[in-house]
């Protein structure tokens, strides 16, 4: 007997440790054929919002003693999520999403992709060909391309990873499979979960009123940044979590990332290398029940921050971590969602047919959106969890492993998806918000479940301008 294939949403679930009888509460529905792409995009997006819907569906149950809600997934409301960056205007300006050293190069013997949307990883670029980091972009342009078109790609990415930079060669699937950086990656689950310790548990308060908030009373530690630990720590905001995102004051961030991804958040600088920083977050930590961390491994452990640390401190703690490759010798590097579609086989993937066109991308930045989801799940079920067995816990996803599962373990499209691009007008699931930051258009939240809220309760304020204090006491 042959049986079906198990869908995204099946897979995800399964996953995250969810009971599959759950599934029966998710419905679908929405506009067909958006997020068009040779790879099973959509399903991504699609299973990673309904399981983060029906994650927070199941924790709101578990607190109020009433059946787990029904949940809904629009399609629309998915696909314009998912390219929430875009959609944004603040004061009826568009963001700036790339910057012009953040692209496709030609090699010698095929493609790289470079990332510097950060001025540090522009510079660390620049540096390595011996270039000034105040080079104007017109001729910075000029010279990459000149000095990259003669060389080798591997050896591109060599020089400039050496020099704190950021380049990838373009690998075809087979090629990142077979590699041992992708064959570590391939062996992982979708979503690690460890229990840490046999913590008691600590019971939130039953929960009442509408909207239905299942993190409420919760304090989230955020440590993340760019997209997706961003869209996470976004996602527990709008469920009622007191989040509160922490920044090294060196560190510069994207004012224009920050108005997509800190809608129901606060934000403090704290400089963890430092006695006031540190005593600072030791406060913090005595008090929070989550922390995420969406830095490169090591980043935040020269500080002491291990999970089993924080665990022992903070004792019941839910840790979500993620990064960019996972385990394996790429472990510890930094990464971004457009660096790790090249280097798996995604761009590739997605090319168009031609010797001379570059490597294709996904319509979206989807393993950051779809692992932000994920993680987001992580955390809601191993609060659940909690609930029964007690114990810290700790969530491990990574941008490599989400396109793991793009690649290889996803079905196929639906018949929809795989045809004509859809139409679809996105107005329906934008809103405008007055902020800090000004006028703000953006995407709705796609988490959604009977008596959920429909927005994020504040809009994102300046980085930094928050007191370093939970909300309440």
């Amino acid at each position: 007997m042959t049986h079906a294939p198990r869908s995204g949403t099946e897979q995800a679930w399964a996953a995250l440790g969810g009971d599959p009888a759950l599934l029966a509460h998710i419905g679908t529905g929405g506009p067909e054929g958006l997020l068009p792409a040779r790879l099973p995009v959509m399903e991504l997006a699609r299973s990673a919002v309904a399981v983060c819907s029906l994650a927070a569906a199941e924790l709101a149950a578990r607190r109020t003693g009433r059946p787990v809600p029904r949940v809904r997934v629009d399609d629309g409301a998915v696909a314009t999520a998912f390219t929430s960056e875009r959609h944004l205007r603040i004061d009826g300006r568009a963001p700036t999403n790339f910057a012009p050293l953040s692209r496709f190069w030609r090699t010698a013997d095929g493609w790289v992709r470079t990332h510097a949307n950060y001025p540090h990883h522009r510079a660390r670029l620049l540096a390595a060909l011996e270039l000034p980091a105040d080079v104007p972009d017109d001729i910075a342009v000029d010279a990459v391309a000149a000095s990259f078109a003669g060389r080798r790609g591997s050896e591109i990415e060599q020089s400039v990873y050496a020099a704190g930079g950021l380049a990838v060669v373009a690998r075809t699937p087979g090629e990142w499979a077979a590699d041992p950086r992708g064959a570590a990656v391939a062996g992982t689950p979708l979503v690690a979960g460890e229990r840490l310790d046999g913590a008691p548990d600590r019971r939130t308060a039953a929960l009442a009123g509408e909207p239905l908030l299942p993190a409420a009373g919760l304090r989230v530690l955020d440590l993340t940044r760019v997209i997706a630990g961003p869209v996470a720590t976004r996602t527990l905001a709008l469920l009622g979590a007191d989040v509160l995102r922490i920044d090294a004051p060196q560190l510069p961030e994207s004012p224009d990332a920050h108005g997509d991804t800190g809608f129901g958040k606060r934000s403090v600088d704290l400089d963890l290398a430092g006695r006031p920083g540190r005593a600072a977050f030791d406060e913090l930590l005595a008090g929070a029940d989550v922390v995420v961390i969406g830095y490169r491994p090591g980043a935040v452990e020269r500080f002491g921050l291990t999970p089993q640390s924080l665990a022992a401190r903070r004792p019941g703690l839910v840790i979500g971590r993620l990064s960019a490759w996972g385990h394996g010798p790429w472990a510890e590097r930094r990464g971004f969602d457009s660096l790790v579609q090249v280097a798996t086989g995604i761009a590739s993937a997605e090319a168009t047919a031609g010797p001379e066109n570059p490597p294709g991308a996904l319509p979206a930045q989807a393993l950051d959106h779809g692992t932000g989801y994920l993680l987001a799940a992580a955390v809601l079920r191993a609060l659940t969890e909690q609930h029964e067995e007690g114990g810290s816990r700790l969530a491990t996803l990574s941008l490599a492993r989400t396109a793991a599962w793009l690649l290889d373990e996803l079905p196929a499209r639906r018949e929809a998806e795989a045809g004509a691009v859809g139409s679809y007008d996105p107005e329906k699931w934008l809103t405008e918000t007055d902020s800090p930051l000004g006028r703000l258009r953006h995407a709705l939240p796609p988490v959604s479940f009977d008596g959920s809220p429909a927005n994020w309760s504040r809009p994102p304020g300046p980085l930094g301008a928050d007191a370093t204090a939970w909300l309440t006491a």
